[in-house]
């Protein structure tokens, strides 16, 4: 299978075309994409193809700012269910590690890094040798991750420094304008920086029940991109089953379709049991749901499928070494 592209994703592309007034359709029949296929959250696009579109575009265009623009249109939605945990986030931290993790489902021409200072959080976009590496696509990055942090944390938001790998333009007010003072071109790596003062605050829009919803369709939409990754299957399947409190490798095998032995058999073969991933997965919900200090210890416990809370508080102890009470108090 191709290296591809979200669909949907594609509509930021199309509106910045569209800006300077360029028609992008005889662009994409000339690459034969169909925009039609925009309306499907599933669809994917070849990414060579989406990466040309690109690059004829902004030759067109002819305007080293080109990418910036991705800061006024980027929507959640373009991101399906990815879009809308962002929004959910506990805080920009938690945000960001969801960006990451699911990155692929946006793009597979592209990953992120998370790396951290005692100041600062670090987003390493990193391209993959198919990639042309544009530097007004690199931009429209930046610009989206910038209008993304905004959403959650208000207009007043700004990078603590962003760094570009490519050469400054003979004008580069526009970046200066849209990130602030500390943009810094020519550098060794393409890298978003955020003080951890702000990556991690409590965020007012956190909701995460929404985000749990929003995690599973996500890990859904990674599943099926992903066919023959059969942790991803089984991750994706626990967590359709999670609140009912009765996950079991019998249950997640007949809701994949296969025998005990068979699952048992196809996770031994990626070095991994069903039992260790439910105790990742739980683990890394359990973190997420105690960053929220609105939603009860007990509540936490039923949302992971533990039928008791004192079944949950001993799980978390022996992951993580303190309670989930303390936990929360470190966290804060």
């Amino acid at each position: 299978m191709s290296i591809s592209y979200s669909a949907p994703a594609l509509n930021i592309t199309l509106n910045i075309i569209e800006s300077y007034g360029i028609d992008p359709a005889p662009l994409m029949k000339q690459l034969s994409i169909d925009a039609s296929r925009m309306l499907d959250p599933n669809a994917r696009f070849d990414y060579r193809k989406i990466d040309r579109l690109w690059f004829d575009a902004q030759l067109l265009a002819q305007d080293p700012a080109f990418g910036l623009r991705a800061a006024k249109y980027w929507h959640p939605s373009h991101m399906g269910a990815l879009g809308y945990a962002w929004l959910a986030s506990s805080s920009l931290r938690t945000a960001l590690e969801r960006l990451q993790r699911y990155m692929s489902i946006l793009t597979e021409g592209a990953t992120l890094a998370l790396e951290e200072t005692s100041s600062e959080l670090s987003v390493h976009l990193k391209y993959k040798a198919i990639s042309r590496q544009q530097p007004t696509r690199t931009d429209s990055f930046m610009a989206m991750l910038l209008a993304m942090c905004r959403a959650n944390c208000g207009e007043n938001f700004y990078p603590s420094a962003v760094y570009l790998a490519h050469e400054a333009p003979a004008d580069a007010a526009a970046f200066y304008a849209l990130f602030g003072e500390q943009v810094y071109f020519g550098a060794a790596e393409n890298r978003f920086h955020v003080a951890r003062s702000i990556s991690d605050k409590r965020l007012a829009s956190a909701n995460p029940r929404l985000a749990q919803l929003s995690d599973q369709i996500t890990i859904e939409t990674l599943a099926r991109l992903e066919r023959d990754n059969i942790v991803a299957q089984v991750k994706t399947e626990i967590l359709n089953q999670l609140a009912s409190g009765s996950v079991t490798d019998v249950s997640v095998a007949q809701g994949l379709n296969l025998s005990p032995r068979s699952l048992q058999r196809k996770l031994q073969g990626d070095n991994t049991t069903f039992k260790t991933l439910l105790n990742v997965l739980r683990e890394e919900l359990a973190k997420k749901y105690l960053k929220d200090s609105n939603t009860r210890l007990v509540e936490i416990a039923f949302m992971l499928g533990y039928a008791e809370y004192s079944s949950f508080s001993r799980a978390f102890k022996r992951w993580t070494g303190v309670s989930p009470k303390a936990y929360r108090g470190d966290v804060r």
